[in-house]
């Protein structure tokens, strides 16, 4: 059996700010009613944290749970305990309409760190990305250029960025070039 392998091998760059392959992420998608108290409580005891609103983010230690969509939770956990928080979301969940599924290896995540993370993503996603607008525990889901992804900031010099392995290395190669040195924009900082 092979060993896992993240989407882009622990490849980084450094510019305006450090865009870095994130290693491997465990993620799983949980669909079904989110107002559901048997969904809550699957939820709590598979991450620690509450289902967030709409469009954010809620973490407890390594695990986060993300808004995704009105029926749609992505999970964010240990690598090596995905197995385990899929089997308790099944049991939990018995009875209950509900779809959960390994979407770790079908999916990449880069971290971008330093004081101009905002001014690399306003380059790439149609969000606004002023600290009143955008802050540590919301989350979006949209396009960056031209590919699907979701980012969150874990911190206002951080932000995580979620997109489909196929086109990781294209993803890579964005934030890379909006994050190159002189490509400084100047309106997200201080």
């Amino acid at each position: 059996m092979s060993e896992p392998v993240s989407a882009m091998a622990g490849a980084f760059h450094d510019g305006i700010v450090r865009v870095e392959d994130a290693g491997l992420h465990g993620m799983i998608t949980l669909r079904g009613d989110l107002s559901s108290a048997k969904v809550k409580k699957a939820v709590k005891a598979a991450v620690g944290a509450d289902v967030p609103g709409q469009r954010m983010i809620a973490s407890a230690g390594e695990k986060s749970v993300a808004w995704m969509s009105p029926d749609e939770l992505l999970l964010l956990v240990p690598y090596s305990e995905v197995g385990d928080i899929l089997s308790g979301l099944e049991a939990a969940l018995a009875g209950e309409h509900f779809l959960a599924v390994n979407v770790s290896d079908a999916r990449a995540i880069f971290a971008l760190r330093g004081g101009q993370v905002r001014d690399v993503l306003a380059k790439l996603a149609p969000v606004d990305m002023a600290r009143d607008a955008f802050k540590p525990g919301d989350f979006r889901r949209t396009r960056l250029a031209q590919i699907a992804g979701a980012f969150w900031m874990p911190d206002n010099e951080t932000i995580m960025i979620v997109c489909f392995r196929s086109v990781a290395e294209y993803a890579f190669n964005l934030l890379k070039t909006a994050a190159l040195s002189g490509g400084e924009v100047g309106y997200h900082d201080a």
